[in-house]
């Protein structure tokens, strides 16, 4: 079943586990948005700069460290996303109080893991 997927913190290099995150939601058939610093392409996926709304959004990954998130913490809560994935280094301990509060499902992996090994 595809989940849709906002991989937030994309970036145009391929050796950054965001590009190759977008590459393997695709291979696995999972629709993606995906946002980053500016704008650029990545298969059929449109990176986009700005925050647009994401209608039946499952799953939020992160890319950015927490600083880093510090804009989008409202944007990811009112997307109203399933779950949020953790990536290695992007715990967020705000964050993760506003996901509960909101209901949200929390998961610290590594979202190529999960996918590789059918836990996505």
């Amino acid at each position: 079943m595809s989940k849709k997927t906002l991989v937030l913190g994309a970036s145009p290099t391929p050796t950054r586990y965001s590009y190759k995150a977008i590459k393997r939601l695709l291979k696995y058939n999972h629709e993606v948005v995906a946002i980053g610093k500016r704008e650029f392409e990545i298969d059929s996926v449109m990176v986009l700069k700005e925050m647009v709304d994401i209608p039946n959004l499952h799953t939020v990954t992160l890319y950015l460290n927490p600083d880093n998130q510090e804009p989008y913490l409202d944007y990811i809560i009112e997307q109203k996303p399933r779950r949020i994935i953790f990536n290695p280094n992007t715990y967020n301990r705000k964050l993760e109080k506003m996901a509960r509060e909101a209901g949200i499902e929390l998961v610290e992996d590594c979202t190529l893991v999960m996918l590789d090994t059918g836990d996505y």
